[in-house]
């Protein structure tokens, strides 16, 4: 089954300007007409458990329910890290919440496979179609569609430009022997140099994900969205180029048992607190780390840069590793789902989406919002990069995503060894 095309998963950006920004205004078919014939209930689970975005799913809930009598949604927040294991028990009990998360690949094509999502190909509005583009590429699976994308989130480094000045670091590391340089001119403050959550795993992974998109090629990844084995060399060349790395000692003391997200000690909050100057992490960063500042506001001095080059790799220089953050219908979830789902990508609510989680909207014509440099910078380097390819854990689905995870951490523990990280995804692809 051709699961997933790993090439561009994400949409190309609009010129940035300024726009005005609004919630809702009518469903994305006819206001209240719910398809169901009477009055709806649906549950709702997202994974925005505090600040602007919570509240942004409350708004948007209530606009959507107001512009839509007989609906009632009832949301619920689960917070990021306990998400996948949460959903997959719920849908497996045949109770799945009607309206979920959802990140293509591999992932989803699991949950397609067995059954419990919605097909929204025949339901998805002109408007939706047109608006977002190519990012619903990334929810289809075999021809139909399965997802509606809310934010596109290519990955690279954030960091604090004033420890970087008060290091001496005058530009962002372009290459991975200048981001170790810079490591160790920022260690000689007294602060962090990167700061990662291996508690959560995938943060740590996506050290493996980057090495490997930086030594795998095109079409190696192309390959391996199909596969799920790691056959080429390139695979294990990626891990000792990460096990080099690691022996320079780059992360925060304590990194195998801190969080990505949660508290002024997870990852994010060392980079709001200015007690680390980096964090590899997707684009929805700015607005964790928004909230995990002293006034809970946007660090001022936040940037970013694309993850370096590695000589000797096969990757395309400027290559991104990325995601897309979206929603998906139960199977047996009502009509009205599918109405929310063409509601929550219309202009003024995705304009709203962008500025509650300081991000990048999906909708081409919403991303005129997006005026922080730190992500017109990601969009501009995202306009540029040949491709882009979907993290390796989402494309690979939950059983071998997490087989790969938990060998990097391993690696990352001083417990695994490159070859290691390459048997385990073999492993749990033949049992798969």
């Amino acid at each position: 089954m051709n699961r997933m095309n790993s090439k561009r998963i994400l949409v190309a950006a609009a010129a940035l300007a300024v726009a005005s920004l609004s919630l809702a205004g009518c469903a994305g078919g006819d206001s209240g007409d719910t398809g169901d014939g009477g009055d709806v209930t649906m549950t709702f689970w997202h994974n925005s458990t505090t600040g602007d975005g919570k509240q942004y799913w409350d708004d948007t809930v209530a606009a959507f329910e107001e512009a839509n009598p007989g609906v009632t949604i009832e949301v619920q927040s689960v917070q990021n890290e306990e998400m996948d294991g949460k959903l997959q028990t719920s849908l497996n009990s045949g109770e799945g919440p009607d309206i979920f998360m959802a990140r293509g690949g591999g992932k989803l094509a699991d949950i397609v496979a067995a059954g419990q999502v919605k097909d929204l190909t025949a339901g998805l509005t002109g408007a939706t179609t047109n608006d977002v583009g190519a990012a619903l590429n990334a929810f289809a699976i075999d021809g139909k569609n399965y997802g509606v994308p809310v934010s596109i989130l290519p990955s690279g480094i954030f960091y604090s430009a004033d420890l970087f000045e008060t290091a001496g670091v005058t530009e962002p590391p372009a290459t991975i022997a200048d981001l170790e340089t810079a490591d160790a001119d920022i260690d000689a403050t007294g602060v962090a140099p990167i700061a990662v959550g291996a508690k959560d795993a995938w943060p740590a992974a996506h050290w493996y994900y980057n090495f490997a998109l930086r030594a795998c090629s095109q079409d190696v990844l192309d390959e391996v969205a199909t596969s799920h084995e790691f056959t080429d060399e390139c695979w294990l060349k990626a891990g000792e180029n990460l096990e080099d790395f690691l022996a320079t000692d780059p992360f925060n003391d304590g990194f195998l048992t801190t969080q990505a997200q949660q508290g002024a000690t997870s990852s994010a909050g060392l980079l709001a607190n200015h007690k680390a100057s980096m964090e590899l992490m997707g684009a929805w960063n700015p607005g964790v780390i928004a909230s995990l500042t002293p006034d809970e506001r946007p660090l001022a001095d936040l940037r970013w840069f694309p993850f370096p080059e590695v000589p000797g790799g096969d990757g395309g220089e400027g290559a991104m590793m990325g995601g897309v953050d979206g929603f998906s219908c139960w199977v047996n979830a009502p009509d009205a789902c599918v109405d929310f789902l063409n509601f929550i990508v219309e202009k003024q609510n995705q304009e709203a989406y962008a500025t509650a989680f300081q991000t990048l909207p999906a909708s081409t014509a919403a991303q005129s919002v997006v005026t922080d440099e730190t992500l017109k910078n990601i969009l501009d380097a995202y306009n540029k990069a040949p491709y882009v390819v979907l993290w390796l854990d989402t494309l690979f689905g939950q059983n071998i995503g997490n087989a790969l995870n938990v060998a990097v951490v391993d690696m990352f523990a001083g417990k695994a060894s490159p070859q290691d990280i390459v048997d385990a995804v073999n492993s749990a692809a033949a049992k798969s």
